[in-house]
């Protein structure tokens, strides 16, 4: 389950990269995240009620789940979905790439009972590294920096930083039923990115093409009921630290379809980066996680006390 989990992210989340960027081509991102989460979120709701799953939540963990789903799916996600309007798709990978960086920080902050060993660190140091190498050209092409690109990738790492506090929220926060409570996170996201898309964009000048709309409905389908929900499965299961691998292979999978959707160009730097970036999730995911003791644990003065 943990090894299916893991394809359906890394495969499916890398391919909402060409998804996002098709459907904001005349669909504001704010509405297009709107659409595309609350569709998700009701259907998921309807289906948890019609099974039999609770769906009852009291008004404290509601609250959770709203944090977690407005930090993960409307600070990470409506982020992303606006500076692929301005920053390209290599780009906005490498930034999005320090996402497990943040994890390894988050974790350790609010979760405190395990850390990962060097063998892991290396792992994750080796994936940025990859990523450099696998947008290195665009990195050096003059001119590719501008005020617009900067300000949306200063964006992009607060964005990722959202999307890892709201991961280690959703750990911490354990729920009885993690499906349903994703069901709710998806909601509230989805109000929270039609309240943002009322008030900031201009609803009126929107054009709903074949083209957008399937696009749409992909993200719902396989971005969110498949992706999102393996994702909170997995952070149940699995240290964020591994969880975070994603990170480094979605851009893998995005260039993959770039070239065979979009026919862009594959290069010796997205050769190698590709292999350097496959190498490193070897070495995080291989690596072992060590529980802290628990008087490292506890409070300094229970530690010391009997």
């Amino acid at each position: 389950m943990v090894i299916l989990a893991f394809g359906l992210v890394y495969v499916f989340w890398g391919s909402t990269y060409l998804g996002i960027g098709i459907a904001i081509e005349h669909i504001p991102p704010g509405l297009m995240c709107a659409t595309r989460f609350t569709i998700a979120g009701v259907a998921m709701l309807g289906w948890c009620a019609l099974s039999g799953r609770r769906i009852r939540f009291s008004p404290s963990e509601l609250f959770h789940v709203a944090i977690v789903g407005i930090l993960l799916l409307m600070g990470g996600n409506l982020t992303l979905s606006y500076a692929e309007r301005v920053v390209p798709t290599g780009l906005a990978a490498l930034l999005i790439a320090v996402t497990p960086l943040w994890f390894l920080v988050l974790d350790s902050w609010l979760l405190g009972d395990h850390h990962i060993s060097q063998r892991g660190k290396v792992g994750l140091a080796v994936g940025i590294a990859g990523i450099v190498v696998l947008i290195w050209p665009e990195l050096t092409t003059p001119g590719s920096f501008g005020r617009r690109e900067l300000w949306w990738s200063l964006a992009l790492l607060g964005g990722s930083f959202s999307w890892a506090f709201g991961s280690v929220l959703s750990k911490k926060w354990l729920s009885p039923d993690p499906f349903s409570a994703t069901a709710w996170q998806v909601t509230f996201a989805g109000l929270a990115n039609l309240v943002f898309a009322l008030m900031f964009e201009r609803i009126s000048d929107v054009t709903w093409t074949a083209r957008g709309i399937g696009a749409i409905c992909y993200l719902v389908v396989c971005g969110s009921w498949i992706g999102y929900t393996a994702y909170i499965w997995l952070l149940q299961h699995v240290p964020t630290s591994k969880v975070a691998t994603y990170a480094y292979v979605n851009p893998v999978v995005a260039v993959f379809l770039g070239w065979l959707v979009l026919h862009e160009r594959i290069d010796r730097f997205i050769v190698l980066g590709t292999a350097v970036v496959v190498a490193s999730v070897v070495l995080v995911t291989s690596a072992k996680i060590s529980n802290r003791p628990l008087a490292e644990k506890l409070p300094i003065v229970e530690a010391a006390g009997d």
